[in-house]
């Protein structure tokens, strides 16, 4: 028995929007220049709970044991209930992912890395940015090799929209599905400059989405917010949930900000095949911000006379272009009430401990009394509208 076939009875596929795959130390070295090999960042100091100490455990491995296998695909559809990160069944080796796809009725499934992003983004040398970047390209596309079902996000900081073009038509040759990019002000310009232009239309010309993920930007308040006279006080930094509750209230405005920039940009109304996704960083604020959008455009279009010549409203934009996932906590069946259907979609977040032990059973519970149709765009055709259709998923 599936999920697909139990937990969502009226939808062919569930078809999962996030999940990640868990990298080992040599994760980037392998797949880079040698001259660029002790320049690179490296993945072996993670800190994340035991999750490092895990990780350099697998050092050199390629997959799991047999009999680990064994034992992780006789829990059947109740594999998010079983070991998480590294541990997982697929967590860092692309054929006992499509193992772990069979078990939970996912149709097909967009991976991320872990760890990689926020150093890659970060990195203040230009070369060695690019570097990484396209390391990780080469080694995602190696892990999606192991099953069609897998669709890759490579990584394509924009600060260099020449280089960025360059990772770009790399992570297409390689066959990967979308690009990630980070939501700052790209080389210190807004994503709406001329300069970007390029790389919109690549996008759009190719059918492949921007990303922005948690990771695009930084997860956490700034320290200062931090000190509350109380140095007593315990944080959940560095556990299992990675962020604290500060964090959480403030981890999507980066990507808030980025969105309604390129909307009231115009970058939307020029490339109106250009599609893009907000992942793992919640949907609440999503409602709001449509609402801002419009007003914005109302308000402000005769003392800004290019917001005047939209051709469709900012809310229109967001139906036709953009999705988000929310978190397993929020409710999905409020959102679509609030504003639209076809903004929303499933994510997993397997192998991760945030995605909790029972993922699609909590967003059903949401969706109750919402109708048939809302719940399988949901699950799986607001996937197809962002990724694209395959044999496999249809």
């Amino acid at each position: 028995m599936s999920y697909a076939s139990s937990a969502a009875p009226d939808v062919p596929f569930v078809l999962d929007a996030d999940s990640h795959l868990m990298e080992l130390p040599d994760f980037l070295a392998r797949n880079v220049e040698r001259s660029m090999r002790d320049r690179i960042p490296t993945l072996s100091g993670i800190r994340l709970a035991d999750v490092g100490e895990t990780m350099r455990s697998y050092r050199g491995a390629a997959a799991h044991a047999p009999e680990t296998v064994a034992e992780l695909v006789a829990l059947g559809d109740r594999l998010t209930r079983g070991p998480k990160w590294h541990d997982a069944l697929g967590a860092f080796n692309g054929k006992e992912r499509g193992l772990a796809l069979d078990l939970l009725g996912f149709g097909r499934q967009v991976v991320f890395s872990s760890f990689c992003a926020t150093k890659i983004f970060s990195e203040p040398d230009p070369d060695v940015r690019q570097a990484a970047a396209a390391a990780h390209n080469r080694s995602m596309a190696e892990f999606c090799e192991g099953d069609p079902r897998l669709v890759g996000v490579g990584l394509a900081p924009l600060d260099d929209p020449d280089a960025a073009l360059v990772l770009i038509d790399e992570a297409l040759r390689l066959g990967l599905g979308a690009i990630w990019i980070p939501s700052r002000a790209p080389g210190g310009r807004s994503p709406g400059h001329p300069l970007h232009d390029p790389i919109w239309r690549r996008l759009a010309e190719s059918a492949t989405p921007f990303i922005l993920h948690v990771g695009s930007s930084s997860l956490a308040v700034a320290d200062e917010w931090m000190n509350d006279g109380h140095p007593e006080r315990r944080t959940a930094r560095g556990g299992v949930e990675v962020i604290g509750s500060k964090d959480l209230t403030v981890i999507c405005q980066s990507a808030q900000r980025f969105i309604s920039v390129l909307v009231l940009d115009g970058v939307l109304e020029r490339f109106r095949a250009l599609k893009g996704g907000v992942i793992e960083l919640g949907a609440g604020w999503v409602p709001d911000t449509i609402r801002r959008l419009d007003h914005a455009v109302d308000i402000w279009a005769r003392s800004e006379p290019y917001l005047a010549e939209f051709s469709r409203r900012p809310s229109e934009q967001f139906r036709e272009q953009l999705r988000f996932t929310p978190y397993p906590f929020e409710d999905v069946g409020a959102f679509i009430r609030e504003s639209m259907a076809e903004l929303y979609l499933f994510s997993s977040d397997y192998p991760h401990a945030e995605g909790g032990r029972d993922p699609i059973g909590r967003f059903r519970r949401t969706l109750d009394g919402t109708a048939d149709g809302d719940q399988a765009r949901f699950f799986a055709d607001n996937f197809r509208d962002l990724f694209g259709s395959s044999d496999t998923a249809l």
